[in-house]
């Protein structure tokens, strides 16, 4: 998605600042148009280094209108209104508002306004005379008959000294406006989201470990675009090169245990618990307490690790939703059904991560999402993409069953567990050998 952010010239405008972050964490990518009178109050260079564009300050002067937006016939203004998908004005000064009511195009953000098919959504921010004045109403008037949405300001301290209605909306809240005319929902709303992420690491002496290429881009996605739509999410997550997305409680770790510990500890206030992280299947049965030094082939014993997931489903609480991942390099449809059935999930997220560049440490994945009785493949997309994709499948779960079907269903999954870990794993070969040279 693309948004472009007009900014005019009031007191509010630093908060513009804080508005394209919000936009940046929905993943939208941000253009800014500046009025003359909004660069008293800020200087373009902060939103050029936010957004990583140029800012568009003149209707005469050079700007990057970025990656599609070009070949316009020349044309700036139209070049840019025809690339956003929405256009949020914030701060939107009277003066502002009484342009777009009155088709006064002067500069560029009017004469965009003006140009553009795109959703409009403006924040006022101004005295509160002003906002109060008849003229003001009456433009604000017509500009809601003409679909424009409004996210009315507060009330309270204005930078005047006086008191009342006239503080711009918080940047937050103009984001979720703009997301939701663009048709993000909240969708959400009231939901804990748990999320594991990456991969875990299975020490065998205090320098080595066993692991993975994980690098926590799948499950971060998920945790962002929960975020995004309303939920409250708490990310607990292997180690990991990424930041955290913001608003989201990070609890790390980095072994098998650390991540059943706190996830069990975790899983009983979350309503959807999402298994992304891709977590050893064995540990070394013993640690070395110094360096192995190297003297030729050694051979290392391994024990499976605790099966979480399986674990989660058998402590889960009546409506809650869990999904798991199952990463595989053959036979993935049949394997991701066996695991369906074994663990008695919800729903499995199958990746191929035998397609080179897509899955395990990339930026885009493809994925099959997986239940008893629905097959949805979800084409290669960028992570965060996909992760809304994710997202929206899981919320199609969101219906009641009867008590006697959900009580079939976990014998079946229970049966179908004992079946398989029966054929995968012979009794008495919990542990196997590797031989590294």
């Amino acid at each position: 998605m693309r948004v472009t952010v007009g900014v005019s010239g009031g007191i509010a405008a630093y908060k513009a600042a804080e508005l394209v972050r919000a936009l940046q964490r929905q993943s939208v990518e941000v253009h800014v148009v500046m009025t003359e009178s909004a660069q008293k109050f800020v200087q373009p260079l902060t939103f050029a280094a936010l957004t990583g564009h140029k800012v568009i300050t003149s209707l005469w002067g050079e700007w990057d209108a970025g990656e599609g937006a070009a070949d316009q016939n020349g044309i700036d203004h139209i070049a840019e209104a025809q690339w956003c998908d929405a256009l949020v004005v914030a701060p939107a000064t009277a003066n502002i508002l009484a342009k777009f009511a009155h088709g006064i195009a002067d500069d560029f953000l009017s004469t965009m306004y003006l140009a553009t098919a795109a959703p409009v959504v403006v924040a006022p921010a101004m005295n509160v005379n002003m906002w109060n004045h008849a003229a003001t109403q009456a433009n604000l008037e017509i500009l809601r008959q003409r679909g424009v949405g409004i996210v009315e300001p507060g009330t309270g301290d204005l930078a005047c000294g006086m008191t009342g209605a006239g503080r711009m909306a918080e940047p937050e809240t103009i984001a979720e406006v703009v997301m939701r005319m663009l048709g993000r929902r909240s969708d959400l709303r009231g939901e804990v989201v748990l999320v594991t992420a990456g991969g875990t690491r299975e020490a065998l002496d205090p320098v080595r470990f066993i692991g993975n290429r994980s690098s926590g881009k799948m499950g971060y996605a998920l945790a962002e675009a929960a975020r995004s739509r309303g939920a409250k999410v708490i990310l607990i997550s292997g180690p990991s090169a990424l930041h955290a997305p913001p608003h989201c409680e990070l609890v790390k770790i980095v072994t098998a245990e650390e991540m059943r510990s706190a996830v069990l500890e975790r899983m009983n206030e979350s309503t959807l618990v999402i298994k992304s992280a891709a977590v050893a299947d064995y540990r070394p049965v013993a640690v070395s307490a110094q360096k192995l030094k190297r003297t030729g082939p050694i051979t290392l014993e391994l024990a499976p690790t605790e099966d979480i997931l399986a674990e989660v489903v058998r402590r889960r609480r009546p409506g809650q939703l869990i999904v798991g991942f199952a990463a595989e390099t053959e036979n993935r449809m049949e394997n991701g059904r066996a695991k369906l059935l074994a663990k008695g999930a919800d729903a499995i997220v199958i990746n191929d991560i035998a397609q080179e560049g897509v899955g395990i440490d990339a930026d885009t994945n493809a994925a099959t999402f997986l239940t008893r009785a629905t097959s949805v493949e979800l084409p290669e997309m960028p992570k965060r993409q996909l992760a809304d994709r994710i997202l929206d499948e899981i919320l199609t779960l969101r219906r009641p069953r009867s008590v006697i079907s959900e009580f079939d269903e976990h014998e079946d999954a229970k049966a179908a567990q004992d079946r398989v870990l029966s054929e995968s794993i012979p009794v008495g070969a919990g542990r196997r050998q590797i031989i590294v040279e």
